[in-house]
């Protein structure tokens, strides 16, 4: 792509980097393509499964407990949804009412009630992703591990970056000028 007339790298809210910074602002444009890309693909599912947003989350996070061999209670839910308990039972309620949920006791505490993905919601959800799913992982099947692994390590990093609050201790206290400046040390030390 051409830096010059292209919104791949045109980088408009990262103006004051320079243009030695082109290849890392046409990398975080391809990050945010990804994003779009992935919503609309989200937005596909919830219309194919005739769900809405939290639904899809939700079950997604019943699904990946179940793979893991853990039972969700219905306030764990709403505590990794962040919503109210109220709203929780209403959308657990949905689920159940739709075939890819149901309620039972929990195996750990009989006090509490898990709530538990159906074959139905597996099967669904495989099916309406499953082509989708195989192209991505044939893009990463393409890659080097010695790249999977670049790659790995910048979304985690950037995972954390974005997750730290600049009133957070372990946050840097560095100002963007102040990270330049010692990036440009290090380059010219070099």
């Amino acid at each position: 792509m051409s830096l010059h007339g292209s919104s791949a790298t045109s980088g408009y809210w990262y103006s004051e980097r320079g243009v030695e910074s082109a290849d890392s602002i046409e990398l975080l444009n391809e990050l945010r393509r990804y994003r779009e890309s992935n919503a609309r693909m989200r937005s596909k599912v919830r219309q194919d499964m005739g769900m809405g947003e939290k639904d899809l989350l939700a079950l997604r996070l019943l699904l990946s407990a179940q793979a893991q061999g853990r039972v969700i209670r219905q306030r764990e839910l709403a505590q990794s949804l962040s919503i109210q308990p109220a709203s929780a039972s209403a959308l657990v309620d949905r689920l159940i009412k739709d075939g890819y949920a149901e309620r039972a006791p929990h195996p750990d505490d009989r006090r509490s009630i898990a709530v538990k993905p159906t074959a139905l919601a597996s099967e669904d959800v495989r099916h309406t992703l499953v082509d989708m799913h195989a192209r991505m992982l044939n893009v990463a099947d393409s890659m080097t591990p010695k790249e999977r692994g670049v790659v790995t390590r910048f979304l985690r990093d950037l995972n954390h970056a974005i997750d730290q609050h600049p009133d957070d201790p372990e946050s840097p206290a560095q100002s963007y000028v102040e990270m330049r400046e010692h990036a440009r040390e290090s380059v010219e030390v070099q």
